[in-house]
């Protein structure tokens, strides 16, 4: 059979299983709907859109059959005391996994406004694969149609000789509508499709998106491998019992974490997300996993189903690299006598590094990468008089080790820290330096206070062993030296006013409350409005 007829019956054998499947479903097909049926449930749908708020998405994606994965991202990632933090869109995270691993065509399925913005941030970031977009209109969404173009978008890319996986994301009105992805075929032309839903409304950071498809992908390489035997990596299988490293970081730390293990008999394993589908079975055949970033929770439920065990934390600073290498060896077996040779050899080494690079000075610290915690570590230990880590991500046990360490030592730590609470912080520590995200550093420097963008600045930078742990000491302190730089520009443009005032006037406008008020009434009924619909 040609390729064409190949594509033909594996196109025609999906067909009917989606007729089939969809037909038990409730999906509609696109024929034998009127056009009034149509434009009614249209009518419907338009409650579904990125207006309509979290509250009404959620009911419509659950009225939509999509409660069993939304109530478990509710549990892998727990969103309290409140709703979600301010950050980036989630599928951001998603989206960047797949565009930085070979052989992986991914697919945004979306609102235009959304896939274009994050289309536009991908490639901000350095994004060096193209961003496949379906298109959809009200007909399309409320029809099936819009299924059936996704599925025709998997077949289309679904080319042996280019790709490994083609994987497809749901934003949040296809989530909300109930886009069936699980209906796609699993592989077509032995190419494995892959379909989540990443809404707005279900995942709360990037960060976690990012789980979200590693874990997808970890499940199905894992069932792959209970098949049968599967693909070696592109450097060949390591001859030491390795350990996986969960999370994204700097292209140096697997390297010296790599070297930290080689003592105790170990070699450093992939690291999750991976770049290339491959590397998915040999992250699967590890050791152990190390959980660099603590939110991975797919992944780690695939590493233990899998039968891994898993450690929390890092090697950073000195405290930190001495537990973990303790924490690694006892859940790999090794040796104690290997763990002291380990510590004998690499704890010197981070503890003159930390002593040549001190840093003086109060910090507030907050982002939403998810290596907050382990970042504030390094700066105490480094000397830093750290008040306040702030991270958008949840708290899980993986994280419970530094959590204690840092309160240990009397900083506070907020796990979904709002913008409030991060601008609360700084406000009541008074920081020589504040690091964080960009509406965070933008008010420091208002005020004249140094300021760092957590995400270029600071995590963009080695933090393990005893190369990360003087790395940080470069940017901190000559960022802590520029503070009468700062003092210089606020006394140059004192008297220009701030706020509504802010600039050069021949009549300089006056504050009138009582529109301000008028307005803030509009607001809260409005508001009280639509919370009431909401309800109902």
């Amino acid at each position: 059979m040609s390729a064409d007829e190949n594509h033909s019956a594996n196109k025609a054998k999906a067909t009917a299983e989606f007729t089939s499947d969809a037909a038990a479903m409730g999906v509609a097909a696109s024929g034998g709907q009127s056009g009034e049926a149509i434009a009614r449930r249209a009518e419907e749908f338009e409650g579904v859109g990125c207006h309509a708020g979290p509250a009404a998405m959620r009911r419509a994606a659950a009225a939509a059959g999509k409660s069993e994965t939304l109530d478990r991202y509710a549990a892998d990632y727990p969103v309290g005391p409140h709703d979600q933090p301010q950050s980036m869109c989630p599928a951001f995270g998603a989206l960047r996994v797949g565009l930085r691993m070979r052989r992986t065509a991914t697919v945004l399925c979306g609102s235009a406004c959304c896939v274009y913005g994050l289309s536009f941030t991908s490639h901000f970031y350095g994004a060096r694969r193209s961003v496949g977009y379906v298109p959809f209109d009200s007909e399309t969404l409320v029809t099936g149609r819009l299924f059936e173009d996704v599925r025709e978008s998997a077949f289309t890319l679904a080319d042996p000789a280019l790709h490994d996986a083609v994987v497809i994301i749901n934003l949040c009105v296809p989530t909300a509508s109930g886009v069936p992805l699980k209906l796609l075929p699993n592989a077509v032309n032995d190419v494995r499709i892959i379909g989540i839903d990443v809404p707005g409304f279900g995942v709360p950071t990037h960060a976690e998106a990012k789980d979200v498809l590693a874990g997808a992908m970890l499940h199905y390489a894992r069932c792959e491998a209970e098949q049968g035997p599967v693909a070696a990596p592109r450097q060949g299988v390591s001859e030491k019992p390795t350990v996986t490293l969960l999370g994204e970081m700097f292209p140096a730390d697997p390297i010296a974490i790599g070297m930290m293990l080689e003592p105790l008999g170990l070699a450093a394993g992939p690291t999750v997300p991976t770049r290339e589908w491959r590397e998915l079975y040999a992250a699967l055949d590890c050791a152990a996993v190390a959980a660099i970033h603590p939110f991975y929770a797919a992944s780690v439920r695939e590493f233990e189903t899998a039968g891994r065990s898993v450690v929390g934390s890092a090697p950073v600073g000195y405290e930190g690299t001495a537990t973990w290498l303790e924490a690694i060896g006892e859940a790999c077996g090794v040796a104690r006598s290997q763990v002291d040779a380990a510590k004998d050899r690499f704890l010197p080494a981070v503890e003159g590094a930390l002593a040549a690079a001190p840093i003086k000075g109060r910090i507030t610290l907050s982002g939403y990468e998810g290596s907050e915690l382990l970042v504030a570590r390094l700066l105490v230990e480094s000397g830093a008089d750290v008040r306040y880590v702030g991270t958008a991500c949840g708290r899980t046990r993986w994280s419970d080790a530094d959590r204690e360490w840092l309160e240990s030592k009397g900083v506070q730590v907020q796990y979904r820290a709002t913008l409030e609470q991060d601008l609360a912080a700084f406000d009541a520590f008074e920081p020589d330096l504040a690091i964080g995200t960009t509406p965070v550093v933008q008010k420091a420097k208002e005020r004249g206070t140094p300021a760092l963008y957590f995400t270029n600045l600071i995590s963009a930078r080695p933090l393990m062993g005893p190369a990360g742990a003087g790395s940080l000491a470069q940017v901190i302190n000559t960022a802590l030296g520029n503070k009468a730089r700062f003092d210089a520009m606020k006394a140059l443009f004192a008297g220009v006013g701030t706020g509504d005032a802010s600039g050069l006037w021949e009549d300089v406008p006056q504050s009138r409350p009582e529109f301000r008020e008028k307005h803030r009434r509009v607001r809260v009924a409005s508001s009280g409005k639509r919370n009431a619909e909401e309800a109902f």
